[in-house]
């Protein structure tokens, strides 16, 4: 009788610090300095932080997007990270695509990153003949068509280019094609931004939702308290390059270590009184 295999986490980072190099007269500058946490396999962890926090640069070296030989990409300068059971340091280039191939990435305006002159379908199915060029295209397209229902979009969409589509059409394209692949790791960066706002809650829904359904696990940046809070109960914060709260949303809010923990714990109590209530600022 065999065991069960046990896959390692998703993501294991240990004590790392990030930094983008010298340009010119701009001199090098911390991005990330000593953060440590785990993903286990099929669990989301979403991450909390106002502009500048180190996040979106976070979610670039998870999804393996730095190059090392461009100057203004992020390096890994000290710590250990693991994704997906892959050391990602010092990886190589060859590995490092081979890795990206089951990693989904949507990075910060997505949506708007499409291009122009294919159809959401063809935007979405780019990536499977991009690995393999003689792939059936009756079986893409009967992919494509179920992750286009998948992120709540009309058929009729597969035909539409960007240009006819709204920001929040165009950002749930995005989100179907860094699935394409059935990744086993989804890294989105504040996937609901240039999104209108009414627009936004379904965006999170649909990733929770696919979440759940396709059991990958998931690293996704927002910089709203409330999209956290309907995304998952596993938060990370992150203040300057730093970890300022982790863990329960509930428990690290109810127990404020930081003054910008502070500050979502006020604004979220806040946002909780009855618009009947007076409140004494």
């Amino acid at each position: 009788m065999t065991k069960d295999i046990q896959l390692p986490p998703a993501v294991v980072a240990t004590d790392i610090s990030v930094r983008y190099r010298q340009r010119g007269s701009v001199p090098a500058a911390h991005a990330i300095d000593g953060v440590t946490f785990t993903i286990e396999r099929g669990q989301t962890l979403a991450v909390l932080g106002e502009s500048g926090s180190g996040k979106s640069t976070l979610a670039r070296i998870l999804a393996a997007q730095n190059d090392l030989d461009a100057s203004d990409s992020p390096r890994i300068t000290g710590g250990e990270l693991r994704v997906l059971g892959t050391p990602i340091r010092r990886i190589g280039a060859h590995k490092r695509a081979r890795l990206r191939g089951r990693i989904g990435y949507v990075p910060q305006g997505a949506g708007g990153l499409l291009v122009p002159h294919l159809t959401a379908g063809e935007s979405i199915a780019e990536p499977i003949f991009a690995r393999d060029r003689k792939f059936n295209q009756h079986r893409a397209g009967m992919i494509v068509a179920t992750l286009i229902d998948a992120v709540r979009l009309p058929m009729l969409t597969m035909n539409k280019y960007p240009y006819e589509l709204s920001a929040g059409q165009r950002q749930r394209v995005a989100i179907a094609r860094a699935l394409v692949l059935e990744p086993d790791l989804l890294v989105a960066d504040d996937p609901t931004s240039g999104v209108d706002v009414t627009a936004r809650p379904a965006i999170i829904e649909i990733i929770h939702e696919l979440q759940n359904d396709l059991d990958f696990s998931a690293f996704v940046v927002t910089s709203n308290l409330h999209e956290v809070e309907n995304l998952s109960r596993r938060v990370m914060i992150m203040c300057r390059g730093e970890v300022v709260g982790r863990g329960d949303i509930d428990e690290v809010l109810a127990n404020p270590q930081h003054p910008y923990v502070e500050t979502l714990a006020r604004t979220r109590d806040l946002d909780r009184v009855p618009e009947a209530a007076s409140v004494d600022i």
